[in-house]
Order: structure tokens, then C-alpha cells, then sequence
């Protein structure tokens, strides 16, 4: 967007520009994309629990009504909290899988076979129903059919354009452009992009990423009137290049009452990533609210559950170490172990340890060289150990010396360091927190082999570290985990 400053103007009239015609529109509901989760969540609830309520009416005799809830309040409460931690690790609450049907049946099945799995092997506090397996049966049958029955409910009501949030996109540049780009790809059940509002005379008239050029800013607030616009989506990456008429025009939009969201917002929301080529050089997107206490707290958590953690996994390393050293040395005769120099908190330099998945003397020229996928340098055992995610246990004795935690970004070697801090905006705030073995980029991106690559991590780094919690580190370590058990390694 440019411009010019001038003096503020009001316009009371609604004028629509040339080729939009007024029309008047139809009532609609429209949700946020918080409000669709928690709706789709309370929808999956209610399934779930009435699947266990219907079952045990008829295999154990007990009334179909809140009598049979309040007497053993246990039963649902436990179902209800399994299935909220595992779900997620399915992407269960991705509002793209939730509007296609067959998608959302894919992920809520993974997640009700495993939530149910765990319910039904934890005696005293769960229904006894493994010893009939005509009642376990008839469990599972109901809860995917009453999960399947809520999914298609969503899919087929609120994914609808009666529940959509109609926007209007500020600038038709690069961060208009990508917001635009995510939304089509993402959660276009979601929203319905009615155009963009731009000052750039090239730009009028124009479709851009399917979506027309309506006007300049002297069109803004009679468009969103005209419209019906829920939302206006601000995708000016310098704001301070914001002229005077368009400021006014944004406050007179906000003053009656149509929603303003900054692009970058929008952005995390949608693809849990932070903007770093659209944050021009506002560090409000960039960093973490202040919230000390709780930062302390979280802080001294996060640390105990790193020390607990390491010990186990050292544990796990002690038992297997024998097997895999025989293994290795009759696969590719060598060192078990390998060691790297990592980039820290604080850019400090640290070694980390890995057992060796590759061939000895793999960078032969001495030169860091990027791994990818397929790498022929990997050994058949290596590869097992890669896909397993069993290589990573030796970082545990660095996790354990608090030179990393379980969660964080991964740490990445000082000579790609170099390289991506140059070539890569804001970089160099990955290591404003200890890296981490188990990462929200991991998780998202898998590991990266290129600097292409690295830019999108570095996105998902950002994200993790601005939002970082006990939550955000819980979903990290359930999906990591799920990854562990399907083999879906590097």
C-alpha cells in the first residue's frame, strides 16, 4: 500500500465503486476458527460420552439419563480427558481435516482406537467391560459411529457459507498475497475472501489468487458496509507506511464494529508459524508477551520435567546400548557414538552426542554438509535407529547437563548457523531459549536439508517460542511420540 498523507476526510455516504453492485445480504452466524474448535470439541465430547452411556444402558443396566452420569462421574470424566490430549496428536482440531468428511473420519478413528485402548486397560476407575467382548465391541462400534455421526454434522452444517466469516484482505502485496494463499489452502470452508482494498492504481481491477481488486481506501468502509464484511484482515507488512486516509478509514471500521486482524495473527492462528517475512520490524509479532511469574513458574516446571525425563531415557539408552553397539558393529564397523558441535541458548557452542547412523568418516572432506532424505550415507541399522528416533537418546546427557530441554527448537551446527542467520530474518532468535530435542518445527516440518526448509522451521520456532507453554510442550511429546510408534522418522 502507498500513498500519500493528506488531511482525514469522512465519507457518511455508502458509493460503491465501479462493477459492485449493492445487494442486501442474507443472515449468517459467523464463527471464529477458536469458536469452530471449541464447538467441534464439544461436539466430539458429547459423542464420545453418550457412546459410554448408551453401552452402559444396555450391557450393564444402568439408566439412560444423568443419573447414571452423576453416579459414576469418573467413567466420563476420564474418557473426556484421555480424548482431549490424544486427539490432537491425530490433528484431530485441524479445521482443513475437519471440513473434508473423509479426512476428519481418518483422524478422529486413530484417536478413538487409542483413547479407547488406554480407557479400557485402566481397571477400578473405567467400566468393567473387557472381560465380554460382545460389550467391548459394541463400545468401539458405538463411539466411531457416534464420532462419525458428529463429524459429518460439522462437515456438512458449519462448514457451510452460512457459518463463514466474510473478509475483505488491506493490500494486495506480498503479505495479501500469502494470507490469501494460506486461507484458499487451509480453512476456505472457514472463510470467504470477498476481495482486496489497494491503493495501487496497477492493481485495480485485477484477480489476484482468485480474489478481485474492489478498490482504494476511499472505497473501504463502504465496501465492508455494502458487503456485509465480518473481518478485515490488515496485510501490510510496514504499517508505518500507513498514510493518514487509510488509518482513519481502519479506525472508522473498527468504530463500527467490524473486526480488525492483523495479518501476522491471522497467520499463527491458521498454520501455527509466525510471518517473519511479513513482521517487518515489529517485535510485538516476534516476541512472547511478558508474563514473569508465570514464566518463572513454567521455567522451574519445564526443568524438573527435563531432569525426570533425561533419567528414564538414559535408563532406556543402558539397556538397549548392548544390542545396538552388536548391531552396529556388524553392520558397519565403527564408533557407536558420534559427537557434533551444536549452536546453544544464547549462541553457546556445546556438544551433542547421537549413537552413528551413518557410515564412518561420512563428511570426509571435513565440510558440514546438509543430510536429506535417503541419504545414502545412512546404514541399514542406522536406518532403524533413525526411524525409531532411538539415535536422539544420547542427547539426554546433554538435556540432563542443561545444556538443552526436552522441548525446544532443534539446535542446529555453528556452521549452517552462520550461514542461515545471514539469509534468514529474525534467525537469531532461536536461540533466545535452550534447544530442545522434540521440537513444535520437527513435529510440523520433519528435518530439514536445505536453507529453504530452514526458513520454514525457523517459522514454526518462533511460533513455539512466543507461545510456549505446559500445553504447547504436552502435544509436542504426544506427537513425537506417535511419531516413535508409526516409524515416521527422518
Amino acid at each position: 500500500m502507498t500513498g500519500t498523507d493528506s488531511k482525514f476526510t469522512d465519507s457518511p455516504e455508502v458509493i460503491l465503486p465501479t462493477g459492485v453492485s449493492r445487494w442486501i445480504p442474507l443472515s449468517h452466524l459467523p464463527l471464529r476458527i477458536s469458536e469452530r474448535k471449541v464447538l467441534l470439541r464439544l461436539l466430539d465430547v458429547l459423542m464420545l460420552n453418550s457412546s459410554l452411556l448408551l453401552i452402559a444402558w444396555l450391557r450393564l443396566g444402568m439408566s439412560l439419563s444423568w443419573k447414571t452420569i452423576l453416579a459414576r462421574p469418573q467413567w466420563f470424566a476420564l474418557l473426556t480427558l484421555l480424548w482431549l490430549l490424544l486427539a490432537p496428536v491425530f490433528d484431530a482440531y485441524s479445521l482443513k481435516k475437519a471440513s473434508s468428511l473423509r479426512e476428519s473420519m481418518q483422524c478422529v478413528t486413530k484417536s478413538a482406537l487409542l483413547t479407547l485402548f488406554i480407557y479400557l486397560l485402566i481397571p477400578y476407575i473405567t467400566p468393567y467391560l473387557l472381560p465380554s467382548r460382545l460389550a467391548t465391541g459394541l463400545f468401539v462400534a458405538f463411539t466411531l459411529s457416534f464420532l462419525s455421526f458428529g463429524r459429518a454434522l460439522y462437515a456438512l452444517t458449519l462448514a457451510q457459507p452460512f457459518f463463514q466469516r466474510k473478509a475483505l484482505i488491506i493490500g494486495a502485496g506480498g503479505a495479501g498475497r500469502t494470507i490469501a494463499q494460506v486461507i484458499t489452502r487451509t480453512v476456505i470452508s472457514d472463510y470467504q475472501l470477498v476481495g482486496y482494498i489497494d491503493d495501487d492504481p496497477a492493481k485495480q481491477g485485477r484477480i489476484i489468487e482468485g480474489i478481485p481488486v474492489l478498490g482504494t481506501h476511499e472505497d473501504l468502509v463502504s465496501l465492508v458496509r455494502a458487503l456485509d464484511v465480518d473481518e478485515v484482515i490488515l496485510a501490510i507488512t510496514h504499517l508505518h507506511e500507513v498514510h493518514d486516509d487509510l488509518f482513519r478509514a481502519i479506525l472508522n471500521c473498527q468504530e463500527l464494529g467490524f473486526r480488525i486482524t492483523h495479518m501476522p495473527e491471522l497467520y499463527e492462528r491458521i498454520t501455527g508459524m509466525v510471518p517473519v517475512e511479513h513482521s517487518g520490524r515489529n517485535l510485538q509479532v516476534l516476541l512472547p508477551p511478558d508474563h514473569a511469574p508465570t514464566t518463572r513458574l513454567y521455567a522451574g516446571l519445564k526443568r524438573l520435567v527435563d531432569i525426570l525425563i533425561s533419567l528414564v531415557g538414559l535408563t532406556v539408552l543402558g539397556v538397549l546400548l548392548p544390542f545396538i553397539a552388536l548391531a552396529l558393529y556388524l553392520d558397519s564397523p565403527g564408533p557407536i557414538f558420534y559427537a557434533q558441535h551444536r549452536v546453544g541458548k544464547g549462541r553457546k557452542i556445546f556438544r551433542l552426542f547421537k549413537l552413528r547412523t551413518m557410515i564412518p568418516n561420512a563428511e570426509g572432506k571435513g565440510e558440514a554438509v546438509w543430510a536429506g532424505k535417503g541419504d545414502p550415507r545412512v546404514t541399514r541399522v542406522g536406518r532403524f535407529l533413525r526411524v525409531t528416533h532411538i539415535d536422539e537418546l544420547p542427547q539426554f546427557i546433554s538435556v540432563l547437563k542443561g545444556e538443552m530441554s526436552v522441548v525446544g527448537p532443534r539446535p542446529e551446527r555453528p556452521e549452517f548457523v552462520a550461514e542461515l542467520e545471514k539469509r534468514i530474518p529474525f534467525y537469531l532468535l532461536r536461540h533466545s531459549v535452550l534447544p530442545g530435542m522434540a521440537g513444535w518445527a520437527l513435529i510440523k516440518q520433519g528435518y530439514g536439508s536445505s536453507v529453504e526448509d530452514a526458513l520454514v522451521k525457523v517459522q514454526y520456532d518462533l511460533y513455539y517460542i512466543k507461545h510456549q507453554s505446559v500445553w504447547l510442550d504436552l502435544i509436542v511429546l504426544l506427537k513425537t511420540f506417535g511419531n516413535m510408534l508409526t516409524f515416521r522418522g527422518r
